[in-house]
């Protein structure tokens, strides 16, 4: 094993505590011919993951799907450790490419801006400028070890949430278009893009997802017939069938992550937490058979729960001290219910993500990875002649959708802007983690190893965001999807 590998399973074991690098992860490291993409995933698993979710775990089966792809990643990452053992380091000098946007006609993209967002893009240069220009010191980096790569639940408090939360005039707006008879949907979208109020956002967020219909009329039978389909679906498959294996095994799984996703958090500790994510997540496995259960699905039920939920409570309780068996069993059937459907929803349009290898998120990281090769070459190169490969980083924001990089109310107020994509969000998303990974340039340019690099990768300090981070950080995605979404041949830039 090279030294640069073997120095960063030894600090990464210090790193976490309780968290020990296995021997079969050492001695897959160690293996030189991979000859799958389980395997090559099994040999970075500590990279990806400093928790102790096996989330990226995949179904067994022909093992022989993206079997080059995933040998040459293996072999290239080898080869450069190699390469660079012992050679001396030039310093980085700032990237030469400009981002300069093609000339093509975007008449038709441009009458579909969301409001607002003028404004927030003309904020964007100066916000990013001056929190690149301010890196901190390397060892803020080696302090901050707040159970990293997972979201933590804060207060909602006013000094985390963006100013619309307080804006009136675009509180009125939301409230105008949602008392019409019949919706204006794509007037509701451009509103929502630059974040919702919170007394708003559970019933924006149902509408957007498609859960509820645009007349307001029909909106309450829509409510009742659906939230009793789902009771109607919690009696078909609870108890689980003993007789299905499958069904057995696959509840199981759920049954041993449900309890580990928050650990730390005394709400999702709560018996009956655990069962409504229980009955959640297997429903949807079973709804599902493409796709079956993958660990990481189960961080996405959180803020749909968390946004019911306080729906539900009183102002006055706080999310961290509520008590579940205080709710009448109608309010949490309804919570239950309602998180179902809109993440069903919120699922459809990224479901190729969690089919067998995950070959659409797979797909997300090679896309992500020539689209910053043609932003930025200098950061490209940075990584690469450290062996960083993007998978070992890139694929659990793919897979989680950043929910482990970003405190919970940020990762709500991302999704105001993921729900109001017209499009849907599955390409919005790459822009999102190419502006995330951009955020950080200046500092991972300051890392000068392999070990350096991937602690910060996998402990981005985000824990002291804001509402106001998410909406530089849309705001950024947004160009960069402007600009390069169109051009021809996006993604057959060469280095």
């Amino acid at each position: 094993m090279d030294s640069n590998h073997e120095s960063f399973w030894r600090h990464n074991a210090r790193a976490v505590p309780g968290k020990t690098v296995s021997a079969t992860v050492k001695s897959k490291t160690q293996q030189m011919g991979s000859t799958s993409f389980k395997d090559f995933q099994d040999s970075v698993r500590d990279a990806w993951e400093l928790g102790d979710d096996e989330f990226l775990k995949f179904p067994i089966g022909d093992e022989r799907v993206n079997k080059r792809s995933a040998s040459t990643s293996t072999a290239l990452a080898v080869k450069t450790h190699r390469s660079n053992l012992g050679a001396s380091r030039a310093s980085e000098s700032k990237p030469a490419v400009q981002v300069v946007p093609p000339q093509t006609n975007h008449t038709q993209e441009s009458n579909n801006v969301p409001e607002d967002l003028i404004t927030e893009l003309s904020l964007v240069d100066d916000s990013i400028g001056r929190e690149r220009g301010s890196s901190e010191p390397r060892k803020r980096y080696r302090q901050f070890h707040t159970y990293p790569g997972r979201p933590q639940l804060l207060k909602l408090s006013s000094s985390c949430l963006s100013k619309d939360e307080n804006n009136e005039s675009k509180l009125e707006k939301f409230t105008v278009l949602l008392e019409e008879p019949l919706l204006n949907l794509i007037a509701l979208k451009q509103l929502s893009w630059s974040g919702i109020p919170k007394k708003m956002r559970p019933v924006t967020w149902r509408l957007l997802s498609g859960y509820l219909p645009t007349s307001l009329e029909r909106r309450n039978s829509v409510l009742e017939r659906k939230r009793l389909d789902y009771h109607k679906l919690v009696s078909q498959y609870f108890p689980v069938d003993s007789r299905d294996e499958a069904q057995q095994d696959t509840y199981h799984q759920i049954h041993i992550d449900v309890p580990r996703m928050n650990p730390h958090v005394p709400l999702f500790q709560q018996h009956l937490v655990q069962e409504m994510f229980e009955r959640i997540l297997f429903i949807w496995a079973i709804r599902h058979p493409a796709s079956g259960y993958v660990q990481g699905i189960n961080d996405l039920v959180t803020p749909f729960f968390i946004i019911f939920l306080q729906e539900t409570l009183d102002a006055k309780v706080e999310l961290e001290t509520c008590k579940l068996e205080d709710l009448s069993e109608e309010q949490r059937n309804i919570i239950e219910a309602d998180s179902f459907w809109c993440l069903s929803k919120f699922l459809d349009c990224i479901q190729d993500n969690y089919i067998f290898a995950q070959l659409g998120i797979q797909a997300k990281v090679n896309h992500l990875k020539e689209l910053i090769q043609r932003i930025d070459g200098n950061l490209h190169k940075h990584l690469v002649q450290h062996g960083v490969d993007y998978l070992q980083f890139s694929f659990r924001w793919m897979n989680n959708l950043l929910t482990r990089e970003l405190p919970l109310h940020c990762t709500i107020r991302l999704w105001d802007t993921y729900l109001a994509e017209s499009d849907g969000f599955a390409v919005f998303q790459l822009y999102v983690c190419a502006a995330f990974l951009l955020h950080w340039r200046e500092q991972l340019l300051q890392e000068k190893d392999f070990q350096g690099l991937m602690l910060m990768l996998q402990n981005l300090p985000t824990h002291n965001w804001m509402d106001s981070h998410i909406s530089v950080l849309v705001a950024e995605a947004f160009r960069l999807k402007f600009t390069y979404a169109d051009a021809p041949k996006h993604f057959e830039g060469k280095s």
